[in-house]
């Protein structure tokens, strides 16, 4: 008779093994382009998707160019990942070269407008407060951990302090993000999707691109702003 602790002993088992011996998916787009929505979407189709706030603890190895503790959080913590770090200048290429094979996706707002005004609203959402952040407001906000949303604005963005979401700047950094992992990508079409989670056919777009044998055709749509 197989009890349930036997059963649960597989499941931990196979999950494992999938974990260990599956190519990964990077969702590589920035913050505030659906990656939460594809996150779930992706479990929707059965891969394991990691916990992101372990991944953002690590932002700090990041920051000093030290990816060695980000690679091995990939190597047994999930199939797929999303946002910070994996959505910052460069990781990508880290990834890519540390797990080959491996799928990215590239999430799109219609504009760099809407993705400007999305991550500002959000932004002051997630603090509490009714208007863009100030360095101040980075500072003391306990995301994370108090001052890490200051931390990661500063790796980002080239905005001056007095003005640390300068839409002018925020926007190019959007327009040049995207432009550089298009390049990188542009001989490797199968390795790289480019993707708009509201257009109509997004969800077939990533089944196909995943070679999913489920197929979806709804995506979820989570944390608008």
């Amino acid at each position: 008779m197989i009890t349930k602790k036997i059963k649960n002993d597989i499941r931990k088992i196979y999950r494992k093994i999938k974990i260990r011996y599956n190519k990964k998916v990077f969702c590589i787009g920035r913050n505030k382009t659906g990656t939460t929505s594809l996150g779930i979407f992706l479990s929707r189709l059965g891969i394991i998707v990691a916990k992101q706030w372990p991944a953002e603890l690590l932002f700090c190895d990041v920051q000093n160019g030290d990816y060695s503790t980000l690679i091995n959080y990939v190597k047994y913590n999930g199939q797929a990942f999303q946002d910070n770090p994996f959505s910052l200048n460069g990781t990508y290429k880290i990834m890519d070269k540390a797990f080959p094979k491996s799928k990215f996706i590239l999430t799109i707002r219609d504009s760099p407008d809407q993705w400007y005004k999305s991550v500002t609203s959000f932004h002051s959402k997630l603090i509490g407060i009714n208007h863009v952040p100030t360095k101040e407001d980075l500072m003391n906000c306990n995301y994370v951990k108090k001052g890490w949303m200051w931390e990661v604005n500063r790796f980002l963005y080239t905005s001056p302090e007095h003005d640390i979401y300068n839409e002018e700047i925020l926007k190019k950094h959007y327009t040049d993000y995207n432009n550089e992992i298009i390049e990188y990508f542009k001989d490797r079409p199968k390795d790289l999707l480019i993707v708009n989670i509201k257009e109509e056919n997004a969800a077939i777009k990533i089944c196909n691109f995943l070679g999913s044998r489920k197929k979806l055709f709804n995506m979820p749509w989570e944390n608008k702003t």
